[in-house]
């Protein structure tokens, strides 16, 4: 639902620099934290994804001392 609302803002951005107005302070307010919430997301994402490799390196290693 939020990659609807990044796309609604920037669609709006567009069509107001398409008429040569400048966009509203929240409106551009507004497109620029759902932007910086998306790039957190995949931060945040990627930050998991090195969490559950480390996890699966730890239970690995574990596996190797107890059968030695």
């Amino acid at each position: 639902m939020k990659k609807f609302a990044v796309a609604g803002a920037a669609i709006a951005l567009m069509s107001l620099a398409a008429c040569g107005e400048k966009p509203a302070a929240e409106t551009n307010n507004a497109a620029n934290e759902m932007v910086v919430n998306e790039l957190d997301n995949a931060a945040n994402a990627a930050d998991n994804a090195a969490n559950a490799m480390e996890n699966v390196a730890n239970a690995s290693n574990n596996a190797v001392n107890a059968a030695e």
